[in-house]
């Protein structure tokens, strides 16, 4: 866990910045710092999943927390009700809580949300994409999320492989001088995939050479009639409109990949909480 804390070292700086630890030191400095034991409490059915996010909160701030101790939780569905156990310092447990949270909470309605897309194309060689629609500066959290939920990851970043967009093409005059122009960047292991927008364009974009192409809002048929006249060593990915409620519709052999940006940027609201059992052990108030 202390690489892990390394690499985010910046972002917890950043997270705890916003709850002004430092705008108060009396306070801070008189929290007592007995050990009390901590009560996760799941009070929704979920996949749980930030669990490294929310230890490296509280280890941020100087706690001893072990990661492998909680790592059988991560990735597990949980009933409303489950609750799980962990030892912190008082002072440490009160002033991290809120920022562990919501970090956990973050990833674990992205996760939950994700699986029952999974669980809809089950059956199928289709797999599910997440997209660049993430919360600045938590993209690497839902990105992991949508991992955990067992999905795959799209871009990262506007460089990891370029894409030709609707935009690209007005500026630059069509989908042949976008493609052009992509191509003069010179990077050789570097993937394009273009965004395709209607069939005539998707037979241009096979002229041309381009073997990575997103289907971008087609209805079901027009999908159908693209697998078609799909060309051998090609890939689709089929993006817009694609609903749990419908994805039944887009499962369509020869269709590779399904991305989805309501993953990471409409999954619904799921409630985690945390308490402190009272020293006397008497935890009747928790319930």
């Amino acid at each position: 866990m202390s690489l892990q804390i390394k690499a985010f070292e910046q972002d917890y700086a950043r997270f705890f910045a916003e709850d002004d630890l430092q705008g108060n030191a009396f306070y801070l400095n008189q929290l007592p710092t007995t050990q009390v034991e901590c009560i996760l409490k799941i009070k929704s059915d979920v996949m749980l999943s930030g669990l490294p996010y929310f230890v490296g909160a509280f280890n941020y701030l100087g706690s001893k927390l072990d990661y492998n101790e909680l790592s059988m939780n991560e990735g597990v569905n949980f009933k409303k009700g489950h609750t799980i156990t962990l030892g912190l310092p008082l002072a440490i447990a009160l002033s991290g809580e809120r920022v562990a949270l919501n970090l956990l909470q973050q990833s674990t309605r992205i996760s939950t949300f994700t699986q029952q897309f999974v669980k809809a194309a089950e059956g199928s060689n289709i797999k599910i994409l997440d997209t660049r629609k993430t919360t600045p500066g938590l993209r690497i959290l839902e990105k992991y999320a949508v991992r955990v939920g067992g999905a795959h990851n799209h871009r990262f970043s506007q460089s990891d492989a370029w894409m030709i967009k609707d935009n690209h093409k007005t500026f630059f005059g069509g989908l042949g001088p976008a493609w052009k122009y992509f191509q003069s960047m010179q990077t050789f292991y570097q993937n394009t995939i273009v965004e395709i927008h209607s069939l005539d364009e998707l037979k241009m974009a096979f002229e041309l050479g381009i073997t990575h192409v997103m289907l971008d809002n087609f209805l079901p048929a027009d999908i159908k009639a693209a697998v078609a006249i799909k060309k051998s060593g090609v890939t689709y990915e089929v993006s817009g409109g694609v609903k749990l409620d419908n994805i039944k519709d887009y499962l369509i052999d020869g269709v590779d990949a399904i991305s989805i940006g309501a993953l990471t940027h409409s999954a619904p609201h799921i409630d985690l909480s945390m308490k402190i059992a009272a020293p006397n052990k008497n935890t009747s108030w928790l319930k």
